[in-house]
């Protein structure tokens, strides 16, 4: 396979991210750019309000990604799915075969297919993820090549609401005109990113905090247990500090310089350049962040486990997981251990300026593209095609004139010395013939004196 380039977008509910990639023969993935573009109001919770402004905001991240590339153009994309609609839910479906069968991969995407094509009311269904498999009776997690006469599965349904995938298609196919080349789940993506196989069979949680949404995911013996998209996030951190008259822009600057989840904390002395005391800051901070932890911890509880139960810990992701104090705070409220969530080392990033926590989300996507064999999304424009193979067929023209006049001046060169030895062989066939006639000579005029 020759290497592709991949594009992927993130559409958030406060920046619109972009990125440019490469996937090798080999398989090693190579972020080499990221772009972003501020927006605010346009995407809410994750679904798109404002398809003209989202489109606009998009065409410009995607016009800074060409120029990385130019002069080839971005023709295919790579999207993440996501925002408050999105949820899992249980679905069973059985097989019963008449004599003993063996399962097949057949069987086993005819089974994931249905749950696809199952209809939901106003819903798009994104992903069906195998999470409980029995065989005659007996769970298994690798079906396939066993005989039954029975096989039951039950799926994990993902979806959202239509209207999240309808503004989504037609802000990237209709009015930019890209191709789709996939569409990933954004907390599925992240998950296969950062968190070890190990980390999904034992146990664990995995925690991405957005501007306006936080999605909590648990696995446990190797599959998605519980999926819930929190409508909270750190803007709302962000508009809490506005009471306290400033702009939101100024707000999300003092929440990432001063702010800190932890009451108490020793962040909590001195005052902003505008007066403002840190610890009135503060007091929005640590309120609005605890009751977010509260709703986040309590998912444990909806998936039926206990924290005991999630010996892995928690994993955290987005930017706003950098608030100060907040892993500290979620750590204390489980006593389960709480790491950062960064891509495994499949991943290069070649841009130095690319903090690989803070870009988990659109990695995740490109990850996934890999995964699902990427599509070249590269194409270069027409014109520079034809300009291109315009030169190349010149170039060609040139070598194959080249070519030929070395051919005739070696054959002019070989019928040259062909001459010049046939002149060689006249002249010295001459002189051969010119010392017999003198030797003819000489012996006439001795035979002459000898009859004398």
């Amino acid at each position: 396979m020759e290497e592709k380039s991949i594009i992927a977008l993130e559409i958030g509910s406060s920046k619109i991210k972009g990125a440019i990639g490469t996937v090798s023969a080999e398989g090693v993935l190579s972020v080499k750019a990221i772009e972003e573009e501020h927006c605010s109001d346009i995407v809410r919770h994750g679904c798109i309000r404002n398809v003209v402004e989202t489109a606009a905001a998009v065409r410009g991240v995607v016009q800074r990604l060409e120029q990385r590339v130019a002069p080839k153009r971005i023709e295919g994309v790579y999207l993440s799915l996501g925002g408050r609609s999105l949820m899992a839910e249980n679905i069973d479906i059985e097989r019963r075969f008449a004599t003993e069968t063996e399962i097949t991969d057949t069987i086993i995407k005819d089974i994931t297919d249905e749950a696809l094509n199952r209809p939901m009311a106003d819903r798009f269904v994104v992903q069906a993820l195998p999470k409980e498999l029995r065989v005659d009776n007996t769970a298994t997690s690798r079906p396939v090549g066993m005989y039954c006469q029975q096989i039951s599965a039950r799926l994990s349904l993902v979806s959202c609401r239509n209207q999240l995938a309808k503004n989504l298609t037609e802000v990237i196919g209709q009015r930019l005109g890209l191709r789709i080349e996939g569409l990933f789940v954004r907390p599925l993506a992240v998950a296969e990113t950062v968190l070890s196989a190990e980390e999904k069979r034992l146990g664990c949680m995995l925690v991405d905090f957005g501007a306006e949404t936080t999605t909590v995911s648990i696995y446990r013996g190797g599959v998605l247990l519980h999926l819930a998209v929190l409508p909270l996030g750190g803007r709302n951190i962000t508009r809490d500090i506005t009471a306290l008259n400033f702009l939101e822009e100024r707000a999300e600057e003092l929440k990432l310089s001063y702010g800190d989840a932890r009451p108490g904390s020793e962040k909590n002395g001195g005052r902003t350049s505008e007066g403002t005391e840190i610890s009135a800051i503060n007091c929005y901070v640590s309120s609005r962040a605890i009751e977010i932890l509260l709703n986040v911890v309590e998912q444990i509880k909806y998936a039926g486990l206990t924290p005991s139960q999630l010996p892995k810990g928690i994993v955290v992701a987005g930017r706003a997981a950098r608030l100060g104090g907040l892993t500290d705070r979620l750590q204390q409220m489980t006593g389960l251990n709480v790491r950062i969530g960064v891509p495994d080392s499949g991943v290069r990033i070649l841009d130095g300026r690319i903090q690989s926590s803070d870009a988990v989300d659109i990695i995740a996507i490109m990850s996934e593209a890999r995964a699902q064999g990427a599509q070249e999304c590269l194409v270069v424009p027409a014109h520079i095609r034809q300009e291109e193979e315009r030169r190349k067929a010149e170039e060609e023209a040139a070598a194959r004139a080249a070519e030929e006049a070395a051919r005739r001046a070696e054959e002019a060169a070989r019928r040259a010395e062909e001459a010049r030895l046939a002149e060689e062989a006249r002249k010295a066939e001459a002189a051969r013939l010119a010392e017999a006639a003198r030797l003819d000579d000489i012996a006439r005029q001795a035979l002459y004196l000898i009859q004398i």
